[in-house]
């Protein structure tokens, strides 16, 4: 495929920049009809979580398109399912730039974007504006200069726009670049937060005539008594799902390297470990009652079979794209339907 030609060059070019050209790059190609998704014969292929029917088990992380400008395009890939995000109420530039870092030498980023987003004003009218009518996700967060002691009000202003366009909306609680933000995670903040949460997605559902699930986002710097605890939580609130995991603050395999002393939060392969033990956490302390979704460090089929072997349902995609483009998502389909095939 045209990424491993195209590679060499976009990564002479600063992270951030050569990120947007690449989407541009993708809504040229899926206007002019080369932009298509793999072409699978491993047969059905379709999960159903959280009442929802997904196409293929393999979907884009959020991050990648913040405001929901590159739906149509990158849809056009073949993922199974989008989330774009994290959205806040207001628009916010976020940290200055630069802000994201290539670690070439183990595949890896670290970014400290600080949700950069155009607001949720925006996100809305650009996904109404989509021809995309698969499964969508909105990636929910709190503005940077809201206090945390406020941050429930700006979830709740944010679910309440989303509501009516997503098919299930993320809770962003573990971001390590928004300061104090993964507080939220902490049991009577969540508590909180959740309460409040799974009380207006009730009104809303009651509102608009249908459920929209909510899942939570949460961090890989967790130990076994955090999740264990986060798993109550979960249950006592009957939220839907668990994504895991979020960008790492820990630097584990990239010690010594260019960029890896930046500020932020770490991903790619050196997260790969790491966040398949905190989705098998979190598989064994629900007992399967609900689905994980399991990212972090999938740069290749196989590192997609092992998240669904930990407990995963579901997986996502974001810095494998960086290093191996496109291609990477038909292998990661190709992967887990011939391993599902298999076992059925």
């Amino acid at each position: 495929m045209w990424y491993p030609l195209l590679r060499p060059l976009l990564f002479t070019l600063e992270a951030e920049t050569a990120h947007r050209l690449t989407l541009h790059s993708l809504n040229a190609l899926r206007r002019t009809g080369f932009c298509a998704g793999p072409a699978l014969t491993t047969g059905n292929c379709a999960h159903s979580i959280m009442g929802i029917e997904f196409p293929n088990p393999v979907g884009l992380a959020a991050g990648l398109d913040k405001n929901g400008e590159f739906i149509d395009a990158l849809a056009a890939l073949g993922f199974g399912f989008l989330e774009i995000g994290t959205v806040t109420p207001r628009p916010q530039p976020g940290n200055p730039r630069p802000r994201m870092f290539r670690i070439p030498g183990a595949r890896a980023l670290v970014n400290r974007m600080g949700f950069n987003n155009c607001g949720v004003e925006q996100l809305v009218r650009n996904v109404q504006q989509a021809a995309y009518r698969g499964v969508l996700g909105i990636n929910i967060g709190k503005n940077f200069d809201t206090p945390i002691e406020r941050a429930t009000d700006d979830y709740l202003h944010c679910l309440r726009k989303v509501y009516p366009l997503a098919s299930y909306v993320t809770v962003n609680v573990s971001s390590p670049n928004t300061k104090d933000l993964r507080r939220l995670q902490e049991t009577a903040e969540l508590d909180n937060l959740l309460s409040v949460l799974k009380a207006e997605q009730r009104r809303l559902a009651d509102a608009h005539g249908k459920y929209v699930p909510l899942a939570l986002k949460v961090a890989p710097d967790l130990d076994e008594a955090q999740v264990g605890t986060m798993c109550e939580c979960l249950v006592r609130h009957a939220i839907d799902a668990v994504i895991a995991t979020n960008t790492t603050i820990a630097r584990d395999g990239v010690a010594g390297m260019p960029n890896s002393t930046e500020s932020g939060g770490l991903s790619g392969a050196p997260l790969a470990r790491r966040a398949t033990e905190i989705v098998r956490q979190f598989s064994r302390a629900l007992g399967g009652g609900k689905p994980v979704i399991g990212v972090g460090g999938v740069m290749s089929g196989a590192d997609a079979a092992e998240k669904i072997a930990a407990g995963a349902s579901l997986v996502q995609l974001y810095t494998g794209l960086v290093y191996r483009g496109p291609t990477l998502i038909g292998e990661c389909i190709e992967t887990l339907c011939e391993h599902r095939n298999k076992s059925a």
